[in-house]
C-alpha cells in the first residue's frame, strides 16, 4: 500500500476546519449481522446425525438441535421462526435443487427454502459428491490387514494400499471426483445468489478428519497406515480448496473449519476430538462431528460473520 503526501494547502484547510469545528469522534458502523431469515443448507456435517437431540422433518435427515446452524442462530439471537435448517444427511450438490429420499421421508429441494427476503445463508456441501465417507471405509478395508500385522510386529511400515488403489494407472480417482463436482458447485452457488440476491452467503468447509502430519495413532484408531493418512488428508485439503475457490468466484465467503480443527481429528484423544472414529465414543455418526465439533464449526462461522 502506498501512502501519498497531501499538498500543503490541503493540510492547511484541514487544520483550519479542525480549529473552528467542535471535536467529534467519527464512528464507522460495521456491516450489520443479519438477523434473519437464515437458511442453512448442507449435508450430514451440517445436520449432525446422532448428535442429541435429533429434530425436524423428515426424520431421515437426522438434524441435531445443537448442530452449527442452531448454535449460530442462537448466538446471533435470530428468532426461531426465521431459522430454516433444511440440511440433510447424505445430501449431494444435486439435492440442493431436487428432492432427496432418506431412510425416513423425503426432503424437499433445499433451495426451496430461499426467498428474496433471506438475509443469511450457510452451505456445507460436496463431500458426498466425492464419496469421501465411502473412500475412507474402503481405505480401512485395504489398509487394516497390513496395519494389524505391523502393530503385532511393533513396526510402522510405510505401506500405501489406499493410495495405490486410488491412483492406479497414474490417475488420482479422488481428484477426478473433486474436479467433476466443480461445475455443479458453481451452478448451485449461482442459484443461491439468484434466489436470495440480498443474502450474505457463507460456504462452510470440512473440518480435519485425519491428522495433517503424523498419522501413527490412526493405525490403532482406524486401521489406516500413516502414509495413507497423509494421502487422504491431502485429498480433503484439495476438496476444501475447491470450495474456497468457488466461494470466492461467486462473491461468497469461505468459512475455514479445517484450521481450527487441527489436532481434533478422528484419531486424536477422545476428550478433545471433534470427529468421531468408525467406532464412536460419543453420540455422533462415524467419521462425523460430535457435539464438540459442531460447536467448533459454529465458532468458525461466527468469526466469519464478525469479519
Amino acid at each position: 500500500m502506498t501512502i501519498r503526501t497531501a499538498p500543503f494547502t490541503f493540510i492547511a484547510v484541514l487544520l483550519l476546519a479542525a480549529c473552528s469545528a467542535p471535536h467529534t469522534t467519527a464512528v464507522v458502523d460495521p456491516t450489520p449481522t443479519p438477523q434473519g431469515p437464515y437458511v442453512a443448507l448442507g449435508d450430514s456435517y451440517t445436520a449432525a446425525p446422532k448428535v442429541p437431540s435429533q429434530t425436524g422433518t423428515p426424520s431421515g435427515c437426522e438434524r441435531s438441535t445443537v448442530n452449527y446452524p442452531a448454535l449460530v442462530a442462537q448466538r446471533m439471537k435470530i428468532r426461531a421462526s426465521l431459522v430454516h435448517d433444511v440440511s440433510c444427511g447424505g445430501a449431494t450438490i444435486a439435492d440442493l435443487s431436487a428432492s432427496q429420499s432418506t431412510g425416513s421421508g423425503t426432503n424437499p429441494a433445499q433451495l426451496n427454502a430461499l426467498t428474496t427476503d433471506t438475509a443469511l445463508v450457510t452451505v456445507g456441501i460436496g463431500g458426498n459428491d466425492v464419496d469421501f465417507a465411502g473412500i475412507l471405509s474402503h481405505c480401512v478395508e485395504l489398509d487394516a490387514p497390513g496395519t494389524i500385522i505391523d502393530l503385532l510386529r511393533n513396526t510402522t511400515a510405510d505401506q500405501t494400499p489406499c493410495r495405490t488403489y486410488y491412483t492406479a494407472g497414474g490417475t488420482d480417482q479422488i481428484q477426478q471426483k473433486i474436479q467433476a463436482a466443480v461445475p455443479r458447485l458453481a451452478a448451485a452457488l449461482a442459484d443461491i445468489r439468484r434466489l436470495a440476491p440480498h443474502a450474505r452467503v457463507y460456504v462452510v468447509g470440512y473440518p480435519a478428519l485425519l491428522p495433517t502430519a503424523d498419522g501413527v495413532d490412526c493405525a490403532t484408531t482406524l486401521g489406516i497406515t500413516p502414509a495413507d493418512v497423509s494421502f487422504l488428508s491431502n485429498e480433503e485439503l484439495q476438496l476444501n480448496d475447491i470450495l474456497k475457490q468457488r466461494a470466492t468466484a461467486a462473491g461468497d465467503t469461505y468459512v475455514d473449519t479445517y484450521t481450527p480443527s487441527i489436532g481434533h481429528d478422528a484419531c486424536s484423544d477422545a476428550a478433545t476430538r471433534w470427529i468421531e472414529p468408525l467406532l464412536p465414543a460419543a453420540s455422533a455418526a462415524p467419521m462425523h462431528p460430535n457435539a464438540v465439533g459442531e460447536r467448533g464449526m459454529a465458532a468458525a462461522v461466527e468469526r466469519a460473520l464478525a469479519q
